[in-house]
């Protein structure tokens, strides 16, 4: 609304570079991105929940699971681009304090769906699902501040 403004009373910035007019054009706002993220993060979830509904069906269950799971995580994990940017979100992924939850939780997507329709290994894939799971969630409290080290403190303290 602002670059309209401008170049209808004549305050059009032509010094202005390429990349930055392309980037000005191509970003959303604020609120699209909000919207987003969570019409992403709902899906995610009704994914994961429908891919649980489906485990109980006779014969194809646990396939439909293993991939109505995935895809759900899959899409939870997307729905971050949306508020952050997808090379931002990248970046954070890979980040020395992260690395270890994103390679496992990567490997577990990777190794569900393997197990299911190749490995032909129903017991294994419900492993890599649970390992899914705790991977997600280390990685999602990662970016809580101090959260890591209270779930240590937590579990450390129950256990002794």
């Amino acid at each position: 609304m602002d670059k309209l403004r401008r170049v209808l009373n004549g305050h059009e910035d032509e010094e202005r570079g390429l990349t930055a007019q392309v980037l000005d054009t191509s970003s959303l706002s604020f609120g699209t991105r909000v919207k987003w993220f969570a019409i992403c993060f709902v899906s995610g979830i009704v994914c994961s929940i429908l891919g649980s509904a489906l485990l109980w069906i006779p014969g194809a269950g646990i396939k439909l699971f293993a991939v109505f799971y995935t895809i759900g995580n899959i899409a939870a994990l997307a729905s971050t681009c949306f508020l952050m940017g997808p090379l931002k979100q990248l970046k954070k992924m890979f980040e020395p304090t992260r690395l270890i939850a994103t390679i496992v939780m990567l490997l577990c997507l990777v190794c569900t769906l393997c197990s299911v329709f190749w490995w032909q290994k129903k017991g294994l894939a419900l492993l890599f699902c649970i390992l899914q799971f705790l991977a997600m969630t280390w990685y999602s409290i990662s970016f809580i501040p101090f959260a890591r080290d209270a779930v240590i403190k937590c579990f450390s303290s129950c256990l002794n």
